[in-house]
């Protein structure tokens, strides 16, 4: 496999809907509140996703599989959003990597976000069956690097392994987020830039800013409660903004390396929804350094049941809107 991966060390950090830019240091933790959708009718399955989809531009229903199959054929990357400990999502998932492999077969790179760079030589020994599942959680640190339960993931790695795909390592280090959120990207040492790719871009997505700032100043000034720091006391917005920009530079450089040193492949990304909401993060990065990369990307939802009609409050949030019971 042919891939520009540098030197890399560290551990994973991670940004969903649910806990949104999570893990800048150990005992940070965010959370956002997204836009509650409009009444809704219809029933959505808890026990599998359903194809109650919603174009995010348009609001036109993508309501069917025949449907959700030509969007994923017509692709070159799709870019599929999480809450990390949502089984639902991560059906989804699945059901993009099945479409895509009906379109593409073995010619797909799957990306995760739950797996530091450092460990893409593990991930490459566990895709080509070459170490079992125990031996895979134990050398990449599974528990202590990401902290969610293997199980919600495990179907996206079988079927990665059992159609002998490509696997990628996306994430950046946890340390290298941490001081750019402290010191900016000037305060990083010459080792710590080589994790980041040589030019870090830095958002101008005004919806994406908002959204990060939403964040930011939720859990600022003594957001924690008496006696404990928020995230206003440990860091300034720009600062701040600029760690999450890098991180989704980092995430998209890896993907678009791959994609650009092997053509005809396909890629799937798999990553917290904080990653893909308004294709300001990773589709962003990853668009920029690719030429006439179709992608499409898909933020997922909680609705017990299915909206009648698109949500007004939900336009833009990616290229599609999919809603799932949890």
């Amino acid at each position: 496999m042919l891939f520009n991966s540098g030197v890399f060390a560290g551990s994973p950090v991670s940004f969903d809907q649910k806990s949104a830019l999570r893990a800048l240091t150990d005992n940070v933790k965010i959370a956002v509140k997204m836009p509650e959708a409009a009444a809704r009718s219809g029933a959505v399955s808890g026990e599998a996703p359903g194809f109650c989809i919603f174009s995010g531009p348009s609001g036109e229903p993508l309501n069917d599989e025949a449907a959700f199959k030509a969007v994923i054929r017509d692709a070159d990357v799709v870019f599929s959003g999480e809450t990390h400990d949502r089984m639902t999502d991560h059906l989804a998932q699945l059901e993009a990597l099945k479409a895509l492999g009906e379109a593409r077969g073995e010619k797909i790179a799957v990306g995760f976000e739950m797996l530091n760079m450092t460990l893409q030589p593990i991930l490459d020994d566990y895709a080509d069956g070459k170490i079992s599942e125990e031996e895979f959680l134990l050398k990449s640190g599974w528990k202590e690097e990401w902290g969610f339960s293997f199980s919600l993931y495990r179907p996206l790695f079988d079927f990665v392994r059992s159609n002998k795909l490509k696997a990628l390592a996306l994430n950046l280090p946890k340390k290298v987020v941490a001081k750019i959120a402290r010191a900016g990207l000037d305060g990083l040492s010459p080792e710590e830039k080589r994790y980041l790719p040589a030019k870090v871009e830095i958002t101008k997505n005004e919806a994406y800013i908002k959204y990060i700032r939403q964040a930011f100043e939720g859990h600022g000034n003594r957001a924690g409660g008496a006696g404990k720091k928020g995230m206003g006391d440990m860091f300034t917005f720009e600062n701040y903004l600029a760690a999450m920009c890098a991180w989704n530079e980092a995430m998209g450089a890896r993907l678009a390396d791959f994609l650009n040193a092997n053509p005809g492949f396909a890629g799937l990304v798999i990553a917290g929804s904080g990653h893909v909401i308004y294709n300001a993060g990773i589709p962003a990065s990853a668009g920029s350094r690719t030429s006439g990369l179709r992608a499409v990307s898909f933020y997922p939802k909680d609705a017990a049941v299915c909206p009648a009609a698109f949500p007004a409050d939900d336009a833009g949030l990616a290229d599609y809107v999919w809603y799932m019971a949890q």
